[in-house]
């Protein structure tokens, strides 16, 4: 009897051994075909998994760009000596603001003084001759004239007010109004403007092709000139509004406008030179300075997803799409731009789809 007790104990023993799994843990596991998984109510993964319905949201793509800070061309002014001489007296200090034409610094050239001779004889030419081409006309009226010495005098009189006018120009090319010969020369200020650069000293004598000794900027607005890559540039439109940012004031919030696009490509970068003017009241903004542009783009309607719903194989992405109750399927997906929480989608979902926005790293072994 003992015997036939141990005999049906050992015989149950030996059956549960090659039956490891019970019904219950069956129920449990993650039924796998392929790329589609069954994912049973008594599996833990079950309440891990969280789903979302796709939706189309408003989303706008940021462009961003680096550049430089510049001065704008016709607010800018490097002022060099036309001529050869010696400076005899500056009328200005740096940092000193100045309106068009005003007094720069005065210089003795003899150059200058040759202009000016060019332009006192043309002055006497043109004189002589009106009063000869007067006394031709007068004696032709009254008969005494010869009509070809009229016609002499008439086109001598016009060619030396030519001269003159040239020479007029010449003289207004300086800013000047002639005065007498060997008087010094006045270089004025082009533009209004402050003095940025001054390095004029009393008695030094310049060479007409020295470098600028003043540079003249009005920089109550800049231009920041930055890159925009070719795939990018379709984005950006002039008039655009932009949001600036440089690294001396981080905390500033800067906005500019979208003043000029390139018509070229630059062939070694691919990308776009894009000119951006900004408001510089309290002259912050200084040239040469770097800077970051966020270019807003047109919001459009596009598929979002949460970061979270996208898994990684290999050099692919894909989601887990439900297709069923507890049934999820592989979809493989293309992404465009993404932050630390919502990537967009470009291609693979559309609206109304369910996918699976949380638990999908329990999937990893249903690949």
């Amino acid at each position: 009897m003992r015997k036939a007790v141990f005999t049906i104990v050992l015989l149950t023993f030996i059956t549960s051994c090659k039956n490891p799994k019970s019904e219950d843990s069956q129920d449990q596991d993650l039924l796998v075909k392929g790329d589609n998984v069954i994912i049973p109510e008594s599996n833990p993964v079950f309440k891990k998994i969280k789903t979302e319905v796709v939706s189309e949201q408003e989303h706008s793509d940021g462009v961003v760009s680096a550049g430089t800070i510049q001065a704008i061309p016709n607010h800018y002014a490097e002022i060099a000596s036309p001529f050869s001489g010696r400076i005899t007296k500056s009328f200005i200090q740096l940092g000193q603001n100045v309106s068009a034409n005003s007094p720069l610094f005065e210089i003795l050239s003899s150059d200058y003084f040759s202009v000016q001779k060019d332009y006192t004889d043309a002055l006497n030419d043109v004189q002589l001759a009106e009063k000869n081409y007067r006394r031709q006309q007068d004696l032709v009226k009254h008969g005494v004239g010869i009509q070809k010495e009229l016609d002499e005098a008439e086109t001598d009189f016009k060619n030396k007010k030519t001269s003159l006018s040239n020479a007029s120009s010449a003289l207004k090319v300086y800013n000047s109004k002639g005065g007498g010969i060997g008087s010094p020369l006045i270089v004025r200020a082009p533009i209004n403007g402050e003095i940025i650069s001054n390095k004029i000293v009393n008695g030094q004598f310049l060479k007409s092709d020295a470098d600028p000794v003043i540079i003249i900027a009005e920089l109550s607005k800049v231009w920041i000139s930055g890159d925009v890559k070719e795939k990018d540039i379709r984005f950006v439109n002039i008039g655009d509004h932009v949001s600036v940012k440089v690294s001396a004031y981080p905390d500033r919030s800067i906005t500019g406008k979208v003043y000029h696009i390139n018509e070229v490509v630059d062939e070694s970068t691919r990308s776009i030179k894009v000119l951006i003017e900004c408001d510089n009241p309290d002259r912050k903004l200084k040239p040469g300075m770097y800077a970051t542009v966020n270019f807003s783009t047109t919001p459009e309607k596009t598929v979002m997803i949460p970061i979270s719903a996208l898994m990684q194989q290999d050099n692919s992405q894909y989601v887990w799409i439900k297709t069923g109750k507890n049934q999820f399927a592989k979809r493989s997906v293309t992404t465009g731009e993404a932050d630390q929480k919502m990537v967009r989608i470009t291609s693979g979902l559309k609206a109304g789809d369910t996918i699976m926005t949380e638990g999908g790293i329990y999937m990893l072994d249903a690949k």
